[in-house]
């Protein structure tokens, strides 16, 4: 671990002894929020590091300052006023590091109502049906780490694999299971390479959004959002130990009424010898996207869960 890892880490511990909390809002929200007359500067902690806003240094405690500026999260935003570069998030007791809002950047590590979705359905689906012991679990493309972390919760002595494509979020989601107290094996890469043998639980909360910028950590590809959702199921299943579990939470592109990805998730797992359930989770999601010209088809977003069991 690097000396401003550690500093990330320490910041992480020193504010879960302040009892810091902060719920990451959708990004239309955040900006709709600090918008407001009163949110030019930060008042306390949440505005700085949950709110993303600008700050005097004279508004934080000086060890919380000084683990920002060595863990390099600090940048300056004019007029003798600081930024973090990094906001802070809590999820069933566990804090996250994540990008400050907001996320522009093609390596920026998401945060967001999905992942409270995302950690409930992994919560829901390890209740209904147990993993055992030892199990091998991967996350593919972890992000900040919250699948890895809320599944080792959930399933004793548990070999947690986080893959992703961004060294960034592979370093945050790192530290996050550090300070989580979750040993946790990272690796870069957008493949299931890596891990040797069959896998027991795959974990995936892939973007789903059409993204001009074609950002990884937001877009979706192709199928109006839902190609990257389709190739990692289709990577994941084949990886599968038999009665091993796919968790994929995603959002489709609903279409004239019809739920392409659905379809195709049902398909891919007919023909890959797997059980299949599939259900709505939110009907209705970032209906500002749809205001876009990719979208002029669409009628709606709706958030879903697919669950692939091996036979």
């Amino acid at each position: 671990m690097t000396e401003s890892d550690a500093a990330l880490l320490r910041l992480l511990e020193a504010l879960k002894q302040h009892g810091y909390r902060f719920v990451t809002p959708t990004p239309a929200t955040h900006a709709r929020v600090v918008a407001r007359s009163d949110r030019r500067e930060a008042r306390d902690l949440v505005d700085i590091l949950g709110w993303s806003l600008p700050f005097e240094r004279a508004r934080i405690d000086g060890e919380l300052l000084a683990l920002l500026e060595a863990g390099g999260a600090l940048t300056a935003a004019g007029d003798g006023l600081w930024r973090s570069r990094l906001r802070v998030s809590a999820l069933k007791g566990v804090l996250y590091l994540h990008s400050a809002w907001p996320t522009e950047a093609a390596d920026s590590v998401f945060f967001g109502p999905d992942s409270y979705r995302f950690a409930d359905l992994i919560e829901a689906e390890l209740g209904r049906q147990a993993a055992a012991p030892g199990a091998t679990i991967v996350d593919i493309g972890t992000g900040a780490g919250v699948g890895a972390m809320v599944a080792a919760k959930r399933v004793p002595d548990a070999k947690i694999w986080m893959t992703d494509v961004n060294p960034a979020a592979l370093r945050l989601a790192a530290i996050n299971a550090r300070a989580a107290g979750v040993p946790v094996r990272a690796v870069e890469s957008a493949t299931l390479e890596a891990i040797e043998g069959p896998i027991d639980l795959v974990l995936a909360n892939p973007p789903y959004i059409i993204d001009e910028s074609a950002r990884t950590y937001r877009d979706g590809g192709g199928m109006f959002g839902g190609e990257v959702s389709v190739d990692m199921a289709h990577m994941a299943v084949r990886r599968l130990a038999p009665a091993g579990r796919l968790i994929l939470y995603t959002g489709s592109a609903i279409v004239r009424g019809s739920d392409v990805l659905g379809e195709a998730l049902a398909a891919l797992a007919a023909a890959e010898g797997c059980g299949f359930r599939y259900r709505t989770l939110d009907p209705d999601v970032f209906g500002e996207e749809l205001e876009r010209p990719a979208y002029a088809e669409v009628d709606r977003i709706a958030v879903v869960a697919a669950i692939f069991t091996k036979l």
